[in-house]
């Protein structure tokens, strides 16, 4: 019989090899290379979720996070280390939904109990953002004549929109679901970490949540200068439906049509998007920070006389940069929105 060691011992010997060839720098502290520190450790998959959960456990937890700032989650391959930095943890946080691709099988292991935060929040599958109203109105526009033609183009739009289906994993793009996601975080921290106090991580929960709440009243000031029928997103690839549900706004298309920047697009797919936006007078595209915009500045030349707007998607940025918080991020991205929209 054979007889498998568990996937934390396998992470207690990865880390320890890691550390006699060569060291790690502030990665030891995470790998729990201080004996002096005795705090809980919490390992948080994506960056954008590690930075609210720091500002949520305050002292009570040492925070890892495995991604770093500029990430694609979606290609994200962890190295031996940040593998064996997960299973030394007490616990975990992830987005879920299968949003972190490349973390699958390591979030899938025994041994750390782990926390998806997308299940504690109202979700959204891919589509469900869509609004017919703006084509219920570009109908009314037209004679009977082209009725038969429309309904044509509708039905191609359609299938592009809903090519990729299931949950959406994005909710952070809604900083009223991150607060239903830190309601969630701090229920499972209190439940599987002994010696955790209590109430000063739900006082710190407490004014975070309170952060996010002014955070939504912001966004949704900042997009009160949209008008309602420009309220139309076409993105790089589906990643804004959460937003598009909060805020009012209809995802018309997307550059990839699916949820991963993983996933392939055509050449037929890309010119059909471009009629659609030449059709719905799109001003602008937004492409996210931490995948390539190639497609996206692509098609913008095919069209003409239109924008691609940078936008902090599915990674915060650095230190430096606009984005580097989620509230920095999400407040961001509300007013670049805005602005290539109000014109």
């Amino acid at each position: 019989m054979i007889v498998r060691p568990s996937f934390r011992v396998i992470a207690v010997v990865v880390a320890s090899v890691a550390v006699v060839f060569g060291g790690c720098g502030s990665d030891e502290v995470a790998a729990g290379e201080d004996p002096g520190n005795d705090r809980p450790i919490v390992a948080v998959t994506t960056n954008i979720l590690g930075d609210v959960v720091e500002n949520l456990v305050g002292n009570e937890f040492r925070v890892v996070t495995i991604m770093p700032a500029g990430s694609d989650p979606h290609a994200f391959q962890a190295s031996a280390q940040q593998v064996a930095q997960i299973g030394l943890a007490d616990v975990v946080i992830a987005n879920g939904a299968g949003f972190e691709e490349g973390l699958l099988d390591v979030l899938e292991s025994d041994g750390v109990p782990v926390f998806e935060a997308i299940g504690n929040v109202e979700t959204i599958t891919y589509g469900d953002e869509h609004d017919d109203e703006h084509d219920d109105e570009h109908d009314d526009e037209h004679d009977d004549e082209h009725d038969d033609e429309h309904e044509h183009e509708h039905e191609h739009e359609h299938e592009h929109e809903h090519e990729h289906e299931g949950v959406d994993p994005h909710f952070f793009t809604d900083p009223a679901r991150m607060v239903q996601a830190v309601d969630g975080i701090v229920d499972f921290l209190l439940a599987n970490v002994d010696g955790v106090d209590a109430a000063a991580l739900e006082a710190n929960a407490a004014s975070y949540r309170a952060r996010l709440v002014s955070l939504d009243n912001d966004v949704d000031a900042l997009l009160a200068s949209v008008p309602s029928d420009r309220r139309v997103l076409v993105t790089n690839h589906e990643v804004f439906g959460y937003f598009a549900d909060r805020y009012g706004f209809d995802v018309a298309g997307t550059v990839i049509p699916s949820g991963s920047t993983s996933d392939g697009v055509n050449a037929k797919a890309l010119s059909e998007l471009a009629e659609l936006i030449e059709r719905k007078g799109v001003p602008a595209i937004f492409a996210g920070s931490a995948a390539s915009n190639e497609l996206a500045v692509a098609l913008a030349g095919e069209v003409g006389d239109i924008g691609v707007v940078e936008l902090f998607t599915e990674s915060l940025g650095a230190q430096d940069s606009e984005g580097a918080t989620y509230l920095d991020m999400v407040r961001t991205n509300a007013e670049r929105i805005a602005d290539a929209l109000s014109g």
